[in-house]
């Protein structure tokens, strides 16, 4: 694939799967009831009819949009010449996997052997399409678009079928995504990477694998963006006061991680100057470590505490472990997703399983059938939950941990399969010369090809 002709055949087989995309939707998706006009009878009674229930979710569904397609993509542009890939990879993913994603999802979910479709299923496709755009980070400027694109593909049936088994079998709490999605993501893209890894004489950073001042500019436009609307991304699927929780608790961890990166970065960057790229990335790292908590009944102390030290781990993890990465296990982390999505992704499903051994009824009241559906009396109908219903504090905690533990072994074995299939199968790899440079791909401006 190295030739132009195999660089087309490659875009050709994405729009045959765009053409399977329109063959599997007129076949088995249909618009929810909520989406179809009412009965005539019922219309007339009611006037104007009853305003939908989903389309007030509607402006935190935008919020997503931002982040998914402003956010996640800005972020990337740090590398000097890889700004067109960053931001139009991040675009032209995202519309793939939405798209994935509403199949293999509902294809989990069929009723009457259709798939229905609502605000609620394409946020939970936006929500979804965080997954390979965090993996994505992980092989930011080394991996072809076609590469990119494939991965996608395998890792949504993976990360559906992951959520799946975390959310519906094993009934966790997992409110912002922080273990089905951060942590799945991230250590999915670490496992293609591993497989990707450059040989030992070539572990050296590429010539333009680095950042400059507008680059970096550019991608605290990213940062910006994910910060201000992360609340949305963790509360949009919390019910009644729980999303109201989710709101605070996302707000006050995002604050607490980033007074906290200022003052890490500082304290242990070179002469006590503060780094460019703790503060992009893990002042974020709050909204991810709060995550899987989010709804819970933390209190603002416990939302702060969760931040100081989500931050703390982020900028140390810059600082001292994706060096020992590179150099020791030559697993390059391009965006460093280990330090902003796995560690605190992994905080927040040790905090939720702590959490979860002091539920008592009393505190939680009506809430706690929507949160911990599994911990109500044996009344339910609900019969696919592993271990049966009626479950206590300490045994929701001992789930929380395995629905982690499972999520690792699926997205790191997931991953590796994929990345052997990317390095081993007739797809191009870049070779180190062509990584991180647009211009692999792009059309760019004759005077930026000039410049080194």
């Amino acid at each position: 694939m190295h030739t132009p002709t195999g660089k087309v055949s490659g875009y050709v087989c994405l729009m045959i799967v765009q053409i399977i995309f329109l063959a599997l939707f007129w076949l088995f998706v249909r618009y929810e009831k909520s989406a179809l006009p009412a009965p005539l009878v019922y219309a007339t009674a009611q006037g104007d009819g009853s305003a939908n229930e989903h389309v007030s979710k509607y402006p935190q569904f935008q919020d997503i949009q931002v982040m998914i397609f402003i956010g996640f993509g800005f972020l990337m542009t740090f590398l000097r010449k890889y700004g067109y890939s960053a931001t139009g990879y991040t675009l032209f993913m995202s519309a793939l996997v939405v798209q994935w994603s509403i199949l293999m999802k509902g294809f989990l979910h069929m009723e009457a052997g259709k798939i229905s479709l609502s605000l609620e299923s394409i946020i939970d496709a936006d929500i979804a399409a965080a997954v390979p755009l965090i993996s994505m980070g992980a092989l930011l400027g080394r991996t072809t678009p076609i590469q990119l694109l494939c991965m996608s593909i395998f890792e949504i049936a993976l990360f559906a079928a992951n959520e799946y088994l975390a959310l519906n079998i094993l009934s966790i709490c997992d409110c912002g995504g922080s273990i089905t999605v951060h942590a799945f993501g991230a250590y999915f893209g670490l496992a293609v990477a591993l497989m990707l890894r450059p040989a030992s004489d070539q572990n050296e950073a590429g010539k333009h694998e680095g950042a400059n001042y507008t680059s970096d500019i550019f991608a605290m436009i990213g940062t910006t963006f994910l910060w201000v609307y992360w609340p949305s991304f963790n509360s949009v699927l919390a019910d009644g006061a729980g999303g109201e929780r989710a709101i605070l608790n996302t707000f006050l961890s995002l604050a607490a991680a980033t007074v906290t990166t200022f003052v890490v970065s500082a304290l242990v960057s070179h002469d006590n100057k503060l780094d460019m790229v703790h503060v992009q990335n893990s002042t974020l790292a709050g909204g991810v470590a709060v995550g899987t908590v989010c709804n819970l009944l933390l209190g603002a102390h416990g939302a702060v505490l969760i931040g100081i030290i989500a931050g703390t781990i982020s900028v140390l993890g810059y600082r001292y472990l994706t060096p020992w990465m590179t150099s020791s296990l030559r697993l390059h982390d391009t965006c460093g997703v280990h330090n902003l999505h796995g560690m605190p992704a992994l905080v927040s499903a040790i905090a939720s399983a702590v959490v979860a051994s002091l539920v008592t009824l009393e505190n939680y009241q009506s809430d706690l059938q929507d949160i911990f559906p599994a911990m109500v009396g044996s009344n339910s109908t609900d019969t696919k939950i592993m271990g049966g219903l009626g479950r206590n504090a300490s045994t929701q905690a001992g789930y929380q941990l395995f629905g982690i533990a499972l999520t690792l072994v699926i997205a790191i074995g997931g991953g590796i399969l994929t990345g052997a299939v990317l390095k081993y199968v007739n797809f191009r790899n870049l070779q180190k010369d062509e990584q991180h440079q647009d211009e692999q791909y792009w059309e760019v401006p004759a005077v930026e090809n000039k410049e080194e």
